[in-house]
Order: C-alpha cells, then structure tokens, then sequence
C-alpha cells in the first residue's frame, strides 16, 4: 500500500522513515564538510523572506513584488562577485557548480571554435569537468589530460607543453573537492595569458575557504556554489570576465534571456539571497576561520599519525585547504572503517561519485594503489566542528583502527 489518505492530503509511507530516523538515532560528529555544508544561521534568516511573503518573479518589471526580488538578487549577485574580486555585471546565476562547469567548458568551446577544438585540463578534476570533456568529444572536440605529480600538483611545464596552437581554454580546478590540494593558480594564469587561451578554474572548493582572487589568478572563467559555503543547495555562479577582455559564451539553455541570454530559466531568488549571504559572511571571517581551522586539522593529524605510524597523507599537506585531510589507512578497509566510525559522518570517496564501484580516479591519480585508494578516508573540517570533536574522533579513529587490524588474520602485528 502507497499510503493512507487524512484530512490535510495523501500521506506516502516514505515519509514516515526520516521522522522516525532523526528522533531514535543519534546523529553523527559532521566531519564531511567537502561534500556539503550546513546552512549558516545568519544565510537561512537572510533567506527567509523570499521564502514567504517576498516571493516575486525578478523578471516582472511592472509591480513592486518583481522589482523587490530583483532588487534582491543584484544583492546577492555583488556579494557573490565581491568575495573573488569580480564584478557584479560578471557574475551569471546557475543551478550549482555542475551546471557552471557545463556552461564554462560547452559554452567556451562552442563559441571559440572557429579559433580552435582543444581544450587542457587535470587528471584529478571534478567528474563534472571530466565528463564535460567527454562529451564535447563525441562533437568533435580533443582535450589532452595532464597527469599530476604524487602530491596532487600539475607540472607547470607540462601544462606549457600541452597549449598548441589550436587549443582554446586551459580547466584546471583550485583546490580538490577529495584531497584538497591547491593548484598554483597565479602561474597558470601568467601561462594561459601569455598562450592566448582562456582559463577556466572550478573554484568551489577554495571559495569562501581561502582568498580567492579573480584578477590576480587571471582567470576567465569560474565555476562557484552555494552549498559548499554554508548556503543552500541547488544555486550556483559562473564568473565570466567582462572587463579587460570581454568573454563570450554560448548559452546550454534557451528561452527569455536571462541572464544576459547566457542562462535562461527564472531566477532561484532565495538560493541567490542566500548564495549571497554565504559568501558575504565567509569574506567577512574568512582569514580568522581559516586559521582556527587549519588548527583542528593539525590537531587531528598529529592524533592520528602519533597513534598509527604507517598512514598515508594523500596529497600536498603544505599545498591543501584549511580543513581537508585525506588519508590512506593500510590493512583496514575504507567501508569497514567508515562502519566502525559510525558516530562520525566522515567520506571514503567523493560524493558525486560515490556510487561507483571503482576506486577514486583522484586518488589512483596519485599513483596509489588500487587497495590503498579503496582505504583511504576524507575528512572535511568546517565552520561548526569543535576541538572536543576533533578530539574524540581522532581518539575513536586509532582505536578502531588497531581494533580492526587485531580482528584481521591477514594483518601482521610484527
């Protein structure tokens, strides 16, 4: 049976799993903050009037509700340009970053063509860059993947070695949604300047987390979301350079205009106050969290590698986000481990990909082994984790861990 029906409407037997679920479990330590985080108070309560009674369409010009809701998103549309340096007129609303990625790479190579059909990009970008690629493949395109060193890093030589005459944009993301590592972005930008080609960076991960600085990385492009910033799900940006050089792109979508014909559809005004907000509040703490942060990191490594010698850091520790830390643990498996760390809410793979049976396309960039890939854990420290937290998980991880292993007949305790 589907459900019952009551006075107030149909009531599906689904809906009954989530009530009882948060009232009998006890929730988990919120350590996967590179996968999504919680909306910050202050964005929910920016958001709240347009949920309600500020519900106007920002495309209806002739009354008060529109003006008032397109009045809201210019806002949201100068808090988003002002935390990366751009300006507003830059800035065109999407969906969230996988729209952004699509538009910035299909709407590019669509309208620079006829310069040329290659485009670069990095063995360890998002599945939403890669599979973008992919598909303008199939129209015809050709991208050339550069491998990364063992810390995560592009090499700068490669990348010059790879920009051919016919190659129209250079993506390489800013910092890792898996293993956090930060790419040099102020040279590849000096490179992709002095190449003639367009450079695009999915910069969600590093928004709101570490300057980030449009003009001084010189990129063209760049693919941004609320979601990953203590905002809402489902709204994102992409910054497209209008001021020294004006960029063009082909829209994915068409029908109205919006957006200035780049991405037609009626704006998401609540996603957008609060995408707005988000990053008006992480520009604001930005540095002092940054710092308290990068201290809880530290702080759960240290536990970590004191209590169990043979774990493996993946990726750039000097290069890396404030709050992620990613790790292999030999001779535990990563499922087996994230079930023994059940009062944690912590990630063995990315989130977009982690229905996939196959080890992380990230990690095995690394050179890590397929096993170590399969054992490796990501921790996303953010904005409301606690040093008691990080305290105790560090103290539960190493203790499970030697669990495990004591329980395992293929560990050697020698």
């Amino acid at each position: 049976m589907v459900g019952t029906t009551s006075e107030s409407g149909p009531a599906l037997a689904h809906e009954a799993a989530p009530r009882l679920l948060s009232g009998s479990m006890k929730r988990p330590i919120y350590l996967d903050n590179n996968a999504t985080t919680r909306i910050d108070p202050a964005v929910l309560a920016a958001m709240m009037p347009y949920l309600t009674e500020e519900f106007g369409n920002a495309a209806s010009s002739s009354h008060l509700y529109g003006w008032q809701a397109a009045e809201a998103v210019e806002t949201g549309r100068n808090q988003v340009a002002r935390l990366i340096g751009g300006a507003a007129r830059e800035i065109v609303f999407t969906s969230g970053a996988t729209e952004s990625n699509n538009l910035a790479l299909k709407g590019a190579a669509r309208a620079f063509q006829g310069k040329g059909r290659h485009l670069v990009s990095c063995a360890t970008e998002h599945k939403a860059v890669l599979d973008t690629l992919k598909s303008l493949e199939a129209e015809g395109f050709e991208s050339t993947v550069l491998p990364v060193d063992p810390d995560g890093l592009i090499d700068l030589d490669h990348l010059r070695y790879a920009i051919r005459s016919d190659t129209i944009l250079v993506s390489i993301m800013a910092a890792n949604n898996e293993i956090g590592v930060l790419q040099p972005m102020e040279e590849i930008g000096r490179i992709c300047r002095e190449k003639d080609v367009l450079f695009h960076s999915d910069a969600v991960q590093a928004a709101g987390k570490i300057p980030v600085d449009v003009d001084r990385w010189q990129v063209d492009l760049a693919s941004l979301t609320a979601h990953k910033v203590y905002g809402p799900k489902g709204v994102g940006a992409l910054y497209v350079r209008q001021r020294d050089r004006r960029i063009r792109i082909a829209p994915l979508i068409d029908g109205g205009g919006h957006e200035r014909g780049m991405r037609s559809g009626t704006l998401n005004v609540p996603g957008i106050v609060g995408m707005g907000a988000a990053f008006h509040v992480a520009g604001a703490g930005l540095p002092e969290e940054a710092c308290r942060i990068q201290g809880l990191r530290v702080l759960l490594w240290n536990m970590i590698r004191s209590g169990l010698k043979d774990v493996i850091l993946n990726g750039s520790l000097e290069h890396r986000l404030p709050g992620n830390l990613n790790i292999s643990v030999p001779n535990v498996e990563g499922e087996s481990l994230v079930a023994a760390l059940r009062d944690v809410a912590v990630s063995s793979s990315s989130a977009c990909s982690s229905a996939s049976m196959e080890p992380s396309h990230v990690l095995t960039a690394l050179g890590l082994s397929t096993p170590l890939a399969f054992r490796a854990l990501r921790f996303g420290i953010g904005r409301f984790n606690t040093e008691s937290e990080i305290e105790h998980v560090g103290e539960l991880l190493v203790r499970k861990v030697l669990e495990l292993r004591a329980a395992s007949p293929l560990y050697s305790k020698s």
